[in-house]
């Protein structure tokens, strides 16, 4: 068995605080530019531009996520595989080692980019989306032998063909965890309650977390290694950085039956995390939710929050060269 070195994973990059740099300028703008009543939404997206639109695409209907449905489930004495949902774009993920060691989790599309995870080492079921379309995705669990250096512990080869495309963003998964009986959930079906079309529950999701959250300076500079929302918690407190704005919302939408996408990237040279958005009516919402009355602007629920919505954030956010997309989830 080879001995694999999996260094700088996401998480890892994502909390290392002088990533958020950019984060301190938005602190600087609130002794800049006095506080703006801005709606995000307006129900007119006429001349939209931006975000790619697929007005004959339609939501579908979820499946009841459970594990081990069709027997698809490949295991060793170390870690199993589930890929019973593969279909709906998850697969299910145990370390069953016995070891108290970290554990990391590498799934690879052919042709792509390694998405880099970790994974619980108690022999705890989690999930973990299929976020790159059909194809050939390699599995592998890494546990841990010295240092930093990895050895794999098992691996598989699937063959990916998604029911729908946009089911990969419509689940619960390690990134953006809830359940019909979760805070996020009750939250979401509350704010969404009269409203009678996606957009109306999209702009009472975002108008929500953008207006109640606060940026956790003190979390963004010593946030652990490996560090993933808890959405409940988060809610609960009310604050967080850019990965728990994201999750957090990405979660409420998704209990709604909208796809939503969890994109973690660039934010200029900082590493963040923002959300996109697919209506049915419009179509992803990827450069294209803040209308000033002349453009629409790119979501991103940590800098509008945390600027108190100031016309130079708008204008940052607005420019769609700004964010570079790396992963999805």
């Amino acid at each position: 068995m080879g001995v694999n070195v999996l260094e700088n994973s996401i998480l890892h990059r994502i909390v290392t605080s002088k990533r958020h740099f950019i984060c301190r300028v938005l602190l600087i703008a609130f002794t800049l530019f006095s506080l703006l009543g801005v709606s995000v939404l307006t129900p007119a997206f006429q001349g939209l531009s931006g975000g790619a639109v697929y007005a004959a695409q339609k939501i579908p209907a979820k499946a009841e996520q459970k594990a081990g449905i069709s027997g698809s489930v490949f295991s060793n004495d170390k870690a199993s595989i589930d890929a019973s949902n593969a279909g709906e774009g998850y697969v299910i993920l145990k370390y069953t080692g016995g070891k108290s060691v970290p554990i990391k989790v590498q799934i690879t599309k052919k042709g792509g980019e390694n998405y880099t995870y970790n994974l619980k080492s108690d022999g705890t079921g989690e999930v973990f989306p299929l976020s790159v379309g059909d194809g050939d995705y390699t599995i592998n669990v890494f546990e841990n032998v010295s240092g930093s250096k990895y050895a794999l512990a098992f691996g598989k080869t699937i063959n990916v063909k998604l029911r729908h495309p946009f089911l990969p963003f419509m689940y619960s998964n390690q990134y953006v965890k809830f359940s019909s009986s979760s805070e996020a959930a009750k939250l979401a079906a509350s704010l969404v309650a009269g409203k009678s079309t996606d957009l109306e529950k999209l702009d009472a999701i975002y108008q929500y977390v953008v207006k109640n959250f606060t940026y956790d300076k003190e979390l963004a500079k010593n946030a652990p290694t490996g560090y993933v929302p808890n959405v409940d918690a988060v809610l609960k407190s009310k604050k967080g950085i850019c990965f728990d704005y994201a999750a957090v919302m990405s979660a409420m939408l998704r209990s709604q039956n909208i796809p939503c996408k969890l994109v973690i990237g660039y934010a200029g040279t900082a590493y963040h995390a923002w959300v996109n958005v697919f209506i049915e009516s419009v179509g992803w919402i990827d450069k294209a939710i803040y209308f000033d009355g002349d453009k629409f602007s790119l979501m991103d629920p940590t800098f509008a929050s945390s600027s108190k919505s100031s016309p130079d954030i708008y204008e940052f956010i607005g420019n769609g060269s700004n964010y570079k997309v790396k992963y999805t989830d």
